[in-house]
């Protein structure tokens, strides 16, 4: 078990290093949830509507949108150097390689999302106070199981001529849980709503990502192997 999560986190630390060193993917998406965001702040007509909820679909969008253009480039630079052959073939599980790889994929997204949300906030005049900890949180769970389809979708986009192209119509249908109950939790908390009005929201985000890190976990080996 220790062997096992030391290869995962051998990959990870590998992925990180070389996204600190490119830092493409960060960027892309950071720039790319910047500009939403003021594209968003000068088309939304918010005369009626509380700030609040307009925001919270807004960043779930915009999140979703950036996540992928990172996502989507999760095996690119493997496959471009055909160092994914080589991993695949290598001792290491495939499902601890899929771990690996989505787990830096969180940690890139949720360093974005929360810019996302940092820009709304100055934008839309948004006070999150008290409940700064659960709006991270519910963000932390939804990137969570955007990540697990992302990557297990992408792995399946990168061995196909569309590529990229073809991973939103793969993973937008499946994307609905995160977006519905994401926006209704984070709506509730900007509102200073308590918790638990939005704890059956949290509650199926998290079940969500668990669900989609367990299907991504098993079915990665018959993505790559095919």
């Amino acid at each position: 078990m220790r062997n096992y999560f030391a290869q995962i986190g051998a990959i990870l630390w590998k992925d990180l290093r070389v996204e600190l060193r490119t830092r493409e993917r960060l960027i892309t998406m950071g720039a790319f949830a910047v500009l939403a965001a003021i594209l968003f702040n000068y088309a939304t007509d918010r005369v009626g509507v509380s700030h609040e909820d307009i925001a919270a679909g807004l960043v779930w969008m915009t999140i979703v949108f950036a996540g992928l253009l990172g996502v989507g480039r999760t095996f690119h630079l493997e496959a471009e150097d055909g160092a994914l052959q080589g991993i695949l073939l290598s001792p290491v599980p495939k499902d601890a390689i899929f771990l690996a790889k989505a787990l830096s994929n969180f940690v890139l997204l949720y360093i974005v999302a929360l810019l996302v949300v940092a820009v709304f906030m100055l934008f839309f005049g948004l006070e999150v106070g008290s409940s700064a900890g659960m709006i991270a949180l519910v963000i932390g769970l939804g990137v969570l199981g955007f990540v697990a389809l992302g990557t297990l979708f992408s792995a399946i986009s990168t061995g196909t001529r569309m590529g990229e192209t073809l991973l939103p119509v793969l993973v937008f249908p499946l994307l609905a849980p995160v977006v519905i109950y994401g926006t209704s939790a984070t709506s509730q908390f900007l509102a200073g709503r308590p918790v638990t009005e939005a704890e059956g929201s949290i509650k199926m985000l998290a079940a969500f990502a668990l669900m989609a890190l367990f299907a991504g976990s098993w079915l990665f080996r018959f993505v790559v192997e095919d």
